[in-house]
């Protein structure tokens, strides 16, 4: 045998055993892709994304679609060799350490049920960032948002719950609940009225002592009853990232006339119940899902925007967005040809 086909040779079989380990050999990396995205004024399976019940609606036109990353890897399913070294090589692909997505101290169902009640709690906000918008009254509540094992609560109250009374005082804000609590001493009673679902009940317990101070071991988030149902169905979709989203389309749907003007729109940003827009992760792979959908025009997150910059896709136009009556002013901007509109390069 010749040295040039000995070499050939041995290279082959150098090339399929890293191919054989590559393809068995697991790594502690996720890859985070371009994931589907969701017109908010259009259908899933013929279901609204935004279904709105008890209030007049208007017809809309364009698109405003929220982005999602897609991720493979996990504790539980981690990927190979090969799938990272193909992550790494794709530039609209991001292949990170595990634990940046998974903390060491929580399982991946763990993360992705937290992914789930952010999410639920993202459209409560969204819905009422719209409301605020549109000068629509509704009433705060106190919900439930988790309940610590082994306290006294644990058991009697439910995530979900809504706190409405605490030893008969009326409460409306999760600091009144726990400033009644604090003002009792640890081993005494205290009463929580509690609606669950169209259910009124009165939940008695006794405090439990954590370094001195009385507790039960509920955590507690602003909640909302809002004075008609706002729906949203987004399927499989977690986190809190599509708030900025669902407000506009809400918005859209509940004022005369196409705020987009049939242009298509995607973005992303998490919303606070006073309209101001937050941070998200995953940037360059939602942008990159946006284009790829058609979208020409992408709002993003003020504090998004240098990252935004440097990965750009060719034809996406980046429009800063930093609050929720701002983006719908800088929206209005771009449908008219008339008035600023807030750039991320400036």
């Amino acid at each position: 045998m010749s040295r040039r086909a000995l070499t050939l040779l041995v290279s082959g079989f150098l090339v399929l055993a890293l191919g054989i380990v590559g393809a068995l050999v697991d790594v502690p990396y996720v890859v985070l892709s371009p994931g589907p995205t969701e017109n908010t004024l259009g259908d899933i399976d013929k279901e609204p994304v935004i279904k709105i019940t008890g209030r007049e609606t208007y017809p809309t036109t364009g698109s405003l679609r929220l982005v999602t990353v897609a991720y493979q890897g996990g504790p539980t399913s981690q990927i190979d060799l090969l799938t990272a070294l193909r992550g790494w090589i794709d530039p609209t692909i991001a292949v990170v350490p595990q634990e940046t997505i998974f903390a060491p101290d929580r399982s991946q169902k763990e993360v992705e049920e937290e992914n789930t009640i952010e999410m639920t709690n993202s459209q409560d906000d969204a819905t009422a960032a719209a409301l605020n918008e549109l000068k629509i009254p509704y009433e705060s509540v106190v919900t439930v948002a988790s309940v610590v094992k082994g306290k006294p609560a644990d058991g009697k109250i439910k995530q979900g719950d809504r706190i409405v009374s605490v030893d008969g005082k009326p409460v409306t804000k999760t600091t009144e609940v726990g400033d009644i609590v604090r003002a009792r001493e640890p081993g005494d009673e205290v009463t929580f009225g509690i609606k669950r679902g169209e259910e009124e009940l009165d939940v008695t317990m006794k405090t439990a002592d954590s370094g001195g101070q009385p507790i039960v071991g509920v955590n507690m988030r602003p909640g909302y009853e809002f004075p008609f149902d706002v729906e949203i169905n987004v399927g499989d979709v977690g986190g809190p990232s599509a708030g900025l989203m669902f407000s506009l389309g809400i918005v859209d749907k509940l004022t005369p006339g196409s705020l987009t003007g049939g242009k298509q729109i995607a973005g992303t940003g998490t919303i606070t119940p006073e309209g101001k827009v937050g941070p998200i992760g995953g940037i360059p792979q939602k942008m990159v899902g946006a284009r790829n959908a058609g979208a020409t025009i992408f709002l993003t997150p003020a504090a998004n925007c240098a990252e935004a910059l440097r990965s750009v896709p060719d034809g996406l136009r980046l429009v800063k967005a930093e609050t929720l009556n701002g983006v719908m002013r800088a929206i209005e901007a771009l449908v008219s040809g008339k008035g600023e509109v807030p750039s991320c390069s400036g």
